[in-house]
């Protein structure tokens, strides 16, 4: 997929899937009563948005225009803001600790949690890390890694800063992903670095087959605009299913959207009492022993 010219790369339709995610957080920082707020978002947004509205592209003009699903926009927003929360409850307990955001996107998480003290790796595909260092600065303790997440040279640049501790991040990324490719990245992970958190985003697998299956294709692809390519392949039952991968993988615990009192889910909270709605993307929490 072609990006404007400020930016001048390829991405493919995994990776626009930022761009979607960027302009949510702008969005919602923008509304009354922001679940988010994220003025650096919105700054990033205004200097893409001349050149989205004057692309051909449907999801770049929809992008422009500010017209992204309200649903959507909360939940991407209450996401970000957990997983905000998730790291720096990390780093009260980690004095040292290193936070890697895997497959980051475009997401500012740094400048938003930054303690003064925190090391935080952004990690993903080379184009979205050439698009990344057009619009953000590297420092000494904000650092960009462009790669893919399955090729396990990356590693090293973290093992090699001996940390106390570290935080994996994978808010957005697994569903994308084929099971054993997940699998051996957990289980890379755990052998790499014994002792670390893992948070990760995860779908039901039983909206991955038929009948389902469709029904959230179609979302993706018709009421969100995704790319053909961006499909959801991996999902599991339930969080404590990843502890039987491994001994030493240790569920944590989880977060469900729908469960917070959060006003602007408006009716999406009558669904939080039917197991097969709440339960169809959700958060889980491990400790890679």
């Amino acid at each position: 997929m072609e990006i404007p010219k400020l930016l001048n790369t390829q991405i493919g339709d995994v990776a626009a899937t930022s761009l979607i995610t960027l302009y949510c957080h702008a969005l919602e920082s923008q509304s009354k009563d922001p679940i988010l707020d994220e003025p650096l978002a919105v700054e990033i947004t205004d200097k893409l948005t001349p050149e989205l509205s004057q692309s051909d592209n449907k999801l770049y003009q929809s992008l422009a225009k500010g017209k992204v699903d309200k649903n959507f926009v909360v939940h991407i927003a209450m996401r970000a803001k957990r997983y905000d929360d998730y790291a720096r409850n990390f780093l009260e307990r980690s004095q040292n600790g290193i936070v890697v955001n895997i497959a980051c996107g475009l997401d500012t998480r740094f400048h938003r949690i930054d303690n003064g003290k925190v090391i935080l790796y952004d990690l993903d595909l080379p184009e979205v890390i050439a698009v990344k260092r057009k619009l953000l600065p590297e420092t000494d303790r904000y650092r960009f890694i462009p790669s893919s997440v399955l090729n396990y040279e990356w590693m090293e640049l973290i093992k090699e800063l001996k940390a106390d501790s570290v935080l994996f991040m994978a808010e957005g990324l697994f569903m994308y992903l084929q099971e054993e490719e997940v699998k051996s990245l957990v289980l890379k992970l755990q052998s790499t670095f014994p002792g670390c958190e893992l948070i990760a985003e995860f779908v039901n697998a039983a909206w991955l087959k038929p009948p389902l299956q469709g029904i959230m294709n179609r979302r993706l692809q018709r009421d969100l605009q995704f790319g053909k390519d961006a499909t959801f392949k991996f999902g599991i039952r339930d969080s404590k299913d990843l502890e039987s991968w491994n001994p030493g993988i240790e569920f944590l615990d989880d977060w469900f959207y729908l469960d917070e009192p959060e006003k602007k889910l408006g009716l999406l909270k009558i669904f939080r009492n039917i197991p097969f709605f709440r339960k169809i993307v959700w958060t889980a929490r491990y400790k890679l022993n």
